[in-house]
């Protein structure tokens, strides 16, 4: 199965179809267009984008409210805050201060610009 993210006019994913392989397959090699034809013929919408279910490509599954970046190929989520970086090698946002790996509650506070223990006070 193949998986396509229906895009809006502003690249952001509306939801994201399954196509059978035998959809897409050209002379027995994949083809992303042949999807894209089928689903444009099939639903009357012109933007599609195939998406990886492991990621093989364009760094992550897209989901609806996730962007398509043309100018690198890629989906990322949602910007979680504000002071969070994009990080193209990876396709997903980092904290301006990376998250402590021995604390297990914790959770980014983008008043204090920190990671706060959740656990203190329960």
């Amino acid at each position: 199965m193949a998986h396509f993210a229906k895009l809006d006019e502003n690249n952001i994913v509306i939801s994201v179809h399954v196509v059978n392989n035998d959809v897409i397959l050209v002379d027995n090699i994949e083809s992303e267009q042949a999807g894209i034809d089928f689903l444009r013929e099939l639903h009357d919408h012109d933007k599609w984008k195939q998406t990886s279910y492991n990621r093989s490509f364009r760094k992550n599954f897209a989901a609806p409210g996730y962007i398509y970046l043309e100018e690198h190929d890629i989906f990322i989520a949602p910007k979680p805050y504000t002071s969070w970086l994009l990080n193209l090698e990876s396709g997903t946002w980092q904290p301006p201060i990376a998250k402590p790996e021995n604390m297990i509650n914790l959770e980014w506070s983008e008043n204090t610009q920190s990671w706060e223990d959740m656990s203190r006070g329960n």
